[in-house]
């Protein structure tokens, strides 16, 4: 049954969409932190979809709302007033920190990161954009524009000038050797040098937490810095909150808030977990930035109702049963449990992130050469014994990634770790 919808799946889709596995798998239901394929395998799920089914599969509160709203009404466009969107942008707007706060829904990240630049370059009045090397930002032909990843860049074409600043990976590059401190400030130099070399860009966007690039970060308050050289010459920053955000770092609730010293950020993008697997994107920026714009617009199908009921129920749901604390316990307990195992295997260069947000990156021991073909190994691997992660990274896709729903329980961490710590030893 498989192998024919995998040769369906050849004969009417794009070569270049990416399945996982060897032998692909179909996931038909899942429930809590578990999903089942086709053929009746049960698995742990630690990659929720990449990071969309960010509080629990099939999470009662959010069904019930999504059924219910439904049977009333599903969509109307932004052309008519919507009441569960505006009810879910207040509530967005109030968590966001950023001062009379705007919100623009779309239907994804990609989306959202396109508006950003839309409004930005248009407040600016410039097309050039500082993002940061090893980025991803969607898939858009903007947002591949400025995304600083090359597996993830397939045309070198754009509106926009592009230039990438250091500082997004802590221990590759030039900068790696140099305490936090030093790093810093190696970092910010190099962008007040880039700047005294260009035209005045438009933003700086950044995520704080790399998701594509393999969950790599700069030290706590890189962009406070590089915020205090962009608000002195005006320059917008742009918070790519679509991996980072609803407290998946566990200690903050959104990760630019590692980097907040100087306040938050002048625009800020989310999507992903807020509709714990419904389309939601969005765009939360101040009102005079919102508000450039000097054209009608609208969304056809962004903050439509059945959607919006989803991430109402899904974001109450998520304060109220404190997952971000539950990301920071369960999360600290599971990264060092994979530290303990990955110290025994040669190949694991490093056991970074935060939270329920963390990233083994693969090389051939000994060295910083990225090991896709062993990353891929340890996938399946960890398949087989019943576990579900991610992969990513730049040099090669050599990072495995690790983001399971924020409700992840100690037993299930400990259940998943050591899956992952038999498909590490299993690497030759």
């Amino acid at each position: 049954m498989t192998h024919d919808l995998l040769g369906r799946h050849r004969a009417v889709l794009p070569d270049w969409l990416a399945l996982y596995y060897e032998e692909p798998i179909e996931i038909t239901h899942g429930e809590g932190r578990h999903v089942w394929d086709a053929e009746g395998n049960r698995y742990l799920d630690f990659f929720g979809g990449i990071l969309t089914t960010m509080t629990a599969h099939a999470l009662p509160e959010v069904t019930k709302a999504v059924s219910e709203q439904a049977g009333r009404i599903i969509h109307s466009s932004t052309l008519y007033l919507n009441r569960p969107m505006i009810e879910l942008a207040e509530r967005i707007a109030q968590l966001s920190g950023i001062p009379d706060a705007r919100v623009f829904f779309t239907t994804s990240g990609t989306e959202a990161n396109d508006t950003a630049l839309l409004l930005a370059t248009t407040y600016r009045r410039s097309n050039t954009i500082l993002a940061m090397r090893n980025s991803y930002h969607g898939r858009s032909f903007s947002s591949v524009g400025i995304t600083g990843n090359r597996g993830w860049s397939p045309t070198s074409l754009s509106p926009l000038q592009t230039l990438y600043v250091h500082g997004g990976v802590r221990t590759r590059g030039p900068y790696a050797a140099l305490g936090d401190g030093d790093f810093i400030a190696a970092c910010v130099d190099d962008l007040v040098d880039l700047l005294g070399h260009t035209r005045p860009p438009a933003a700086l966007i950044a995520e704080p937490i790399q998701g594509v690039g393999g969950f790599t970060s700069p030290p706590d308050g890189l962009y406070a810095a590089f915020r205090e050289v962009l608000h002195e010459r005006g320059i917008l920053w742009i918070a790519d909150e679509v991996q980072t955000g609803w407290g998946r770092t566990g200690e903050h609730f959104w990760g630019w808030q590692a980097h907040g010293q100087h306040g938050p950020p002048d625009i800020m993008t989310f999507a992903k977990g807020i509709g714990n697997g419904m389309s939601i994107g969005g765009v939360v920026a101040r009102s005079e930035i919102m508000n450039c714009l000097d054209s009608n617009s609208i969304s056809t199908f962004g903050g439509t109702q059945i959607t919006m009921a989803a991430g109402l129920a899904n974001l109450t749901y998520l304060l109220e049963h404190d997952l971000q604390g539950n990301a920071r316990r369960v999360g600290g307990l599971l990264i060092e449990r994979l530290r303990a195992a990955a110290a025994q295997v040669p190949a694991v260069r490093e056991v970074r992130g935060r939270g329920l947000m963390i990233g083994i990156e693969i090389t051939r021991p000994g060295t910083d050469e990225a090991d896709p073909a062993t990353a891929a190994a340890v996938l399946e691997a960890a398949r087989a014994g019943g576990l579900l992660i991610g992969k990513g990274g730049g040099h090669n896709t050599s990072s495995l990634r690790i983001a399971p729903p924020l409700s992840l329980n100690v037993a299930e961490a400990e259940e998943g770790a050591a899956i992952l710590e038999d498909a590490l030893r299993s690497i030759p």
